[in-house]
């Protein structure tokens, strides 16, 4: 009986410090991963109002460009090459997802599957903008010397339809800020 209660004696207060360094280490940890969290958060909810600073810059450009074609549209001495120099070039929005992508290459458990849902949505459609891009052009460097109208009104079309999903991105994007989805750790 002496030997059982001197086993318990100093059996118990290993365990228990064990026990409180155990808790004290999960504290600590979900300390330091709320810590991360609101970074990242903080540098999603930057990199969204930068991505719609820059859709609000480049759509007027894209518009502009819009304009130039249907000015030119059938004046066969423009070529689509010409065009787009009287138009200032190319013009697309830079959509960042750098935050997003540190934590989706690290400590993706941490998120709310909302939040997840959300900005995984927001990369998809930087890649969507991204292939329209790839697709216009190609179609303008395949038809930059033409000159008909048929090729002028697939460009604008093209252009068009790159506008309004950078309109669809812009209002996601708004959404996600005005509602706190992204941003809030709880």
């Amino acid at each position: 009986m002496k030997y059982l209660s001197y086993i318990i004696k100093e059996t118990v207060p290993v365990i228990i410090g064990i026990l409180i360094a155990l808790f004290i280490n999960n504290w600590n940890e979900d300390r330091k991963d709320t810590k991360y969290l609101n970074q990242i958060f903080s540098s999603i909810e930057q990199e969204l109002e930068e991505s719609i600073t820059d859709i609000e810059r480049v759509i007027p450009k894209q518009m502009a460009s819009v304009d130039s074609i249907q000015r030119y549209l059938n004046n066969e001495e423009y070529s689509i090459y010409d065009i787009i120099i009287k138009a200032n070039g190319v013009h697309a929005p830079s959509i960042k997802t750098n935050a997003w992508n540190a934590i989706a290459n690290s400590k993706i458990e941490l998120i709310e599957y909302e939040k997840l849902s959300a900005l995984a949505d927001i990369e998809e459609r930087k890649e969507n903008l991204r292939w329209r891009l790839e697709k216009q052009m190609d179609f303008m460097f395949q038809n930059m010397e033409e000159t008909d109208k048929a090729k002028k009104e697939m460009l604008m079309m093209t252009i068009t339809d790159m506008v309004g999903a950078e309109k669809e991105l812009q209002v996601e994007i708004e959404d996600l800020l005005k509602n706190e989805t992204v941003i809030n750790t709880d």
